[in-house]
């Protein structure tokens, strides 16, 4: 059903954990494809004595060039691209699946709901600590507590698990590499995503995911993904969330372009904020 791109770095305790959920929390049997960046903890051995699809660079290239890489190998009709410090819980495919059924088109961007231990007040995620490291991970209580955990679906999906339809995956060109290593690369697809005519991005509120949270992010040395954004689209990051793809409100359907006059007053602002830059 998916093809699930997942890039690893060295992270081999929670990308076994983040594979072994896919296969036993799944309804189909779907394609994995890991990309290993350096390996050397043992990670791509343990993909190849598994048989998983990988690709692998022999340092870390940084989640753009992983997941269009890994993205080559991809088959199924729709890619998803996951963290490796992530857990799904049972029914997170079937739940996307109803929703694409139901959409009607192949022109759309999915996230599943993250469930994450820390608080940061994020209106699209569930708050609650099943552990911060796979030592202190309660699996078993997760299992026992999602199902009764209440989520609406909500609007602006870019974070992962993002799913899109493979034809779109290609219409984009997947991640944009200058980014690099991918501070702010998620938001650049997603508005990749709105040129190339997609105006749904919905959140699955019933699709969960447990995420530890930045347990790759937290080693590398980011890029100014928010000036490159700006500077590349000419408006800031918080104007494409709060008024393209309207992150965290309540689902209602398609999106439609934001008002015309807003707009004029953004984008003056942007360009006041490049020139200053």
């Amino acid at each position: 059903m998916f093809s699930i791109i997942i890039p690893t770095w060295n992270n081999l305790a929670f990308a076994k954990l983040c594979v072994d959920s896919i296969r036993k929390n799944s309804a189909w049997q779907h394609q994995v494809i890991l990309h290993v960046n350096d390996g050397s903890d043992g990670t791509l051995q343990w993909a190849k004595d598994e048989g998983i699809d990988h690709t692998s660079s022999p340092g870390n290239v940084g989640i753009c060039i992983a997941v269009n890489e890994a993205g080559g190998l991809a088959t199924m009709d729709y890619v998803v691209y996951m963290n490796d410090d992530m857990y799904v819980c049972p029914g997170w495919d079937t739940h996307l699946m109803e929703t694409i059924d139901q959409l009607g088109t192949d022109c759309f961007m999915l996230s599943a709901t993250m469930i994450e231990p820390i608080n940061y007040n994020n209106p699209c995620v569930i708050h609650r600590d099943y552990g911060q490291s796979i030592e202190t991970f309660n699996e078993a209580a997760l299992l026992k507590e999602c199902p009764a955990i209440e989520k609406a679906d909500w609007t602006g999906s870019t974070w992962p698990p993002t799913i899109v339809h493979r034809k779109y995956w290609l219409i984009t060109g997947g991640y944009s590499i200058e980014l690099s290593p991918g501070v702010s690369s998620d938001d650049d697809f997603a508005m990749k995503m709105w040129y190339a005519g997609c105006r749904i991005y919905k959140g699955v509120g019933k699709s969960r995911v447990y995420h530890f949270q930045s347990k790759s992010t937290l080693r590398i040395v980011k890029n100014n993904g928010r000036k490159q954004f700006l500077m590349k689209w000419g408006i800031n990051q918080s104007t494409f969330n709060k008024y393209y793809i309207r992150r965290g409100t309540p689902y209602t359907g398609a999106l439609t372009p934001p008002d015309g006059s807003t707009m004029q007053w953004e984008s003056f602002r942007a360009w006041v904020k490049r020139k200053i830059m």
